[in-house]
């Protein structure tokens, strides 16, 4: 259903909208910001910038890269956006965009498109990114990193994408677009003779003060150069947020040092070690003047100077409807979301319970079946179990009959056979006790006659030692 919704609305922007902006959330296997590498010298972007929290978008309108960003979804604010100068357009129109994939990298939606188009349809809209209620009734306005200024037509819709802002001071926010309006316009871009070959890179230091608690105020905006052809020169400009008549130039290397460390800005340094010293001198000396605000140059400054005073009064006099407008379209928004919102819980609610009794519809015939199914399964498997409960119970009738018979004919035939067996035992038994008898007899006999016969031994014996004791030996003549 939502994935329709999508469709729909984006169909609908794009018969709306001809021009519809479009960016790129760059993957992390692709190289770089993948075709807007083409903001960068040599194709290189900038190294040291490897926070998991640091997303690359290629800004695109019109199915074309017109610059690179790289976004804070920490501080949602972006670190910097990198592009080159074009033929500045006459009219300015603010249409301001969102990255959906930011918040939600699984959505159908691969463009940037208007945040109120998207309101329901993306989950988690605003967690890593700033919006426009971010802003809306705070003191801050959307400061542009990379100036619409700056930008032909084509490439000005682009840059109104709240990934390519950052939270300023009206003044502040003034006071930046115009000094690097001029600083590119008249002290860059005249010392540059390929036009094309003119990188900028605008970019913020984050603070720790927010927003609402959410969108960090820069500390420190900045701004670097680099012409690579045909003769290389760099330079970097750095304003502060407590002082917006700042404007203090540094070399690349220098900026680099205020940023993260490892970080390199240009591939190079864009021949920082060897760039000439009489360009780079007459570079600082426009950015002087300019600072000084003095106008660089002879041919057509009093016209800018008046159409300059026009567009300030205007401004002046337009300021308070265009903070009405922008909080009647404020006021639209939210309005639009609450529809929104509340049709998405009558339709969550409605669907949740039609959905509910389907599903308990659903598992109670799904449980009838089954016990169904399972009683329809068991009725063989029963009725073979009794089958063979009772062949087996009449297996065990017929051993104990077998069994009750053996022992009631084991009785009578052992009682038969020890009866049958007695005479032989006792009758055979009367010779062999007869002759035991008498051979106890003869053997008394015999123990008779021979105690007998050992006593007159004895007694023969003992007469004659007495006799042979006592009576004197007979001489020879006796």
């Amino acid at each position: 259903e939502w994935t329709m919704k999508t469709s729909i609305v984006f169909l609908l922007c794009i018969s709306v909208f001809p021009g519809f902006s479009q960016g790129r959330v760059v993957g992390e296997d692709e190289a770089g910001f993948a075709e807007c590498n083409v903001f960068f010298p040599g194709q290189v972007p900038p190294e040291g910038f490897t926070e998991p929290f640091h997303v690359k978008i290629c800004q695109q309108y019109n199915k074309e890269p017109r610059f690179a960003t790289l976004y804070s979804t920490k501080d949602k604010i972006p670190l910097y956006s990198a592009f080159k100068y074009t033929k500045p357009a006459q009219n300015k129109e603010e249409n301001w965009l969102v990255e959906p994939q930011i918040d939600d990298p699984e959505n159908d939606l691969h463009e940037m498109v208007h945040e109120a188009d998207i309101v329901g349809t993306v989950a988690n809209l605003g967690a890593n990114q700033a919006l426009t209620s971010d802003y809306v009734g705070s003191s801050y306005e959307r400061g542009l990193l990379n100036p619409s200024l700056l930008n032909e037509e084509d490439f000005q819709m682009a840059t109104y994408t709240l990934t390519n802002a950052v939270p300023l001071s009206p003044t502040l926010s003034k006071s930046w677009h115009r000094d690097i309006g001029r600083v590119v316009e008249q002290a860059l871009v005249p010392h540059c003779s390929k036009k094309d070959h003119l990188y900028l890179l605008a970019g913020a230091i984050p603070s720790s003060v927010r927003v609402k608690g959410k969108v960090s105020v820069p500390e420190t905006l900045w701004l670097a150069a680099c012409c690579d052809a045909p003769e290389a020169w760099s330079l970097g400009l750095v304003k502060k947020m407590n002082d917006e008549n700042s404007l203090v130039d540094l070399t690349v290397g220098e900026m680099e040092k205020q940023l993260l460390a490892g970080v390199h800005l240009f591939k190079g340094n864009c021949g920082e070690d060897n760039q000439s010293q009489e360009k780079i001198a007459a570079i600082l000396q426009a950015v002087s003047q300019i600072r000084s605000g003095e106008q660089v140059g002879t041919s057509d400054n009093q016209e800018a100077k008046d159409s300059g005073l026009v567009r300030k009064v205007a401004g002046i006099i337009a300021t308070p409807f265009i903070k009405l407008l922008e909080l009647l379209i404020y006021v639209f928004v939210e309005l639009v979301k609450f529809v929104f919102y509340f049709l998405w819980l009558v339709i969550k609610r409605v669907g949740g319970t039609v959905l509910d009794g389907i599903y308990s519809l659903w598992n109670g015939v799904v449980s009838y079946l089954k016990a169904i199914s399972m009683v329809l399964i068991s009725i063989p498997y029963d009725v073979g179990r009794v089958i063979v409960n009772i062949f087996l119970g009449f297996l065990q009738i017929v051993q104990d009959v077998a069994s009750i018979t053996y022992r009631i004919l084991s009785i009578p035939v052992g009682f038969v056979l020890h009866l049958a067996a007695f005479p032989y035992h006792s009758i055979c038994a009367i010779p062999s006790v007869l002759k035991d008898m008498a051979t106890g007899i003869g053997g008394t006999f015999s123990l008779v006659i021979d105690a007998t016969a050992a006593l007159l031994h004895g007694f023969y014996y003992l007469a004659g030692h007495i006799v042979k004791r006592f009576v004197p030996k007979a001489s020879s003549d006796d």
